[in-house]
């Protein structure tokens, strides 16, 4: 007769938060110069009211991350455009480890734009293998109010 494996809680706590995280489509979305931060489902681009299993969910388990960096611009005739990356950090990590593998790409970045264009920049973590197309991430940042920053200094 074959021995059934042990009943390992932790184990089916991650299967079943990352489930969530993933029937929810589940992002991070970090605007500057507000400093706004908050989850958004980033396929109907509908923020995700504060929660405490999915913060949980999002926060105290390790998730293999997918993060979309931009920076949102407008020429002087007015014509609005993003430069963005998307990073893909090797291994699975906690959000508080992420600061950074985001730092970096994020200064890097924010120094390639025309500081006179430059309006807000910001980041869009998934806590999953998930990539976003270009329209897909400006829906979110556009959602989320990005383009209604003041000009950063």
């Amino acid at each position: 007769m074959s021995k059934r494996k042990a009943h390992n809680m932790r184990a089916r706590l991650e299967r079943s938060c990352r489930a969530m995280l993933s029937t929810n489509h589940v992002a991070v979305v970090n605007i500057d110069p507000s400093g706004r931060q908050g989850m958004v489902n980033w396929k109907n681009c509908k923020n995700i009211p504060p929660g405490q299993r999915i913060a949980d969910a999002v926060c105290d388990i390790a998730h293999s991350w997918t993060i979309y960096i931009s920076a949102l611009c407008i020429d002087q005739r007015g014509q609005r455009y993003i430069k963005s990356i998307e990073i893909a950090p090797q291994g699975i990590y906690r959000a508080e480890h992420l600061s950074d593998a985001i730092e970096q790409s994020y200064r890097a970045l924010r120094d390639e734009c025309n500081p006179n264009h430059l309006v807000a920049s910001g980041w869009i973590a998934i806590p999953s293998a998930v990539s976003l197309d270009e329209e897909q991430a400006a829906r979110v940042f556009d959602a989320v109010g990005a383009w209604n920053q003041q000009k950063a200094a």
